[in-house]
């Protein structure tokens, strides 16, 4: 929503009424264009053609009494001029304008405020617009990191120059990660559409998946200067009350949701007034959100409560939750933890959530019994390149008192890891053993 322009200068009013618009409405608006287009890549081509008209028209004239039915009349528009630009007979051309028509005034001026015909979006499917919206920017046929781009860009409502800083990537690489993302729908013939039941628990999944990485990246970068992107990990939990409040039946989504909140309770404990990471031992649990933490925990109980057992995700949740009850870390229930880990790598089984499982080996049973663990996926090359299995290698060294072995560990560590706070940490660690 930059760029030169022709006409009167943008105010700083208007561009921030077309922003909160757009945040807060973007999958509703996207999703009712697609709807009423049938074309998932025009719809968000045209809702992006009006915000860029809305900074124009709203600086010079204020902004209208209905910003969403605005917003969703001039894309309207634009579509028609798009379909007309493609055929001048084209039946879809005809139906749209006679729509269109009914709820304009004759003058031919985007109205101020939609008429009875007119609604920003039929109320009747706008459950089923925005949950559509994310099976499709979801959808398997686009690799993952596109799925995250698009999520971002048409649920999520953030600019490609926000994706970009979120991810430490040039804005350009993701504008052309949504370009291709939309060409690959369209040519693969992507209907806007839920998928049919029989399909919607796998597909359920790659939602589920797309959200749990936005987040994950938002609670530990992977890379950059700051151990935490609060805005991105935020917004997941945003995207993910939505999915739970358009499937209130899906465990795994009330799962994600308690998973998310947990975790973010954590966040204003986490580092501290310079920005370095506070480590879990250390970290002063009164500053903890228990807001956050009552919500995880209802979400939890709901996941609970479907009666079909947890799933990866729901699992993750119980495991926070034991962290986000405990009033210090030698009082958490590290036997349940052991026993959570082990069920979630039977049912999602993973380097890293074996990684996990020697860290709470070894606070219930001792380093030694830990590090086996470590030394077996060493030796099997499980996570090679990662930072983490070093670091937790080190550290239990550290505790065994091998502390030549564990600098070393703790060194290799820091050369791997691409974040420069966690790096930071860990070379401090190594300098401490001398």
């Amino acid at each position: 929503m930059s760029g030169a322009h022709d006409g009167p200068p943008l105010t700083e009013p208007a561009r921030r009424a077309v922003e909160a618009v757009w945040r807060i409405e973007s999958a509703r608006i996207v999703g009712a264009l697609a709807r009423y287009t049938g074309d998932f890549a025009l719809a968000e081509d045209v809702a992006q053609e009006a915000l860029a008209e809305a900074l124009v028209t709203w600086s010079r004239d204020g902004a209208p009494a209905s910003p969403v039915g605005w917003l969703l009349a001039t894309a309207r528009r634009r579509a028609i001029d798009a379909f007309r630009r493609r055929s001048a007979r084209d039946e879809r051309y005809a139906l749209l304008a006679g729509q269109l028509a009914e709820g304009e005034a004759s003058s031919g001026a985007v109205p101020a405020r939609p008429g009875p015909d007119e609604l920003p979006w039929d109320p009747d499917r706008i459950e089923d617009d925005v949950l559509a919206l994310m099976f499709v920017a979801c959808h398997p046929v686009l690799p993952p990191e596109a799925r995250v781009a698009l999520t971002l860009r048409t649920v999520g409502g953030l600019t490609s120059e926000e994706i970009a800083r979120a991810f430490l990537v040039p804005v350009p690489t993701i504008q052309a990660r949504i370009t291709r993302a939309k060409k690959t729908i369209a040519a693969a013939r992507v209907p806007f559409e839920l998928p049919p039941p029989e399909q919607r628990p796998d597909r359920l999944g790659g939602v589920l998946s797309v959200l749990y990485v936005i987040f994950t990246e938002g609670s530990t970068a992977t890379a950059g200067d700051d151990l935490l992107r609060p805005d991105l990990a935020y917004e997941a939990i945003r995207l993910a009350r939505t999915l739970t409040a358009l499937l209130p039946g899906e465990p795994e989504a009330h799962g994600l949701l308690a998973l998310c909140e947990l975790t973010a309770a954590r966040f204003p404990a986490r580092t501290g007034p310079d920005g370095e990471p506070v480590l879990l031992e250390d970290q002063d649990r009164r500053r903890w959100d228990t807001s956050a933490i009552r919500r995880g925990l209802a979400a939890l109980d709901r996941a609970t409560a479907a009666g079909r057992g947890l799933g990866p995700y729901g699992l993750q949740a119980a495991i926070a939750a034991c962290h986000a009850t405990a009033a210090s870390v030698p009082e958490t229930d590290w036997d349940r933890v052991v026993l959570l880990y082990e069920a979630l790598g039977r049912i999602a089984p993973s380097p890293v959530v074996d990684l996990n499982r020697a860290v709470a080996v070894a606070m219930a049973h001792g380093p030694a019994a830990g590090l086996s663990i470590v030394d077996d996926l060493v030796a099997a090359d499980r996570l090679p390149g990662s930072h983490l299995l070093p670091g937790v290698r080190g550290e239990l060294l550290t505790r065994l008192g091998r502390t030549t072995e564990a600098r070393a560990e703790l060194e290799l560590a820091a050369r791997l890891c691409r974040n420069a706070r966690e790096r930071s940490v860990l070379l401090r660690k190594a300098a401490a053993l001398g």
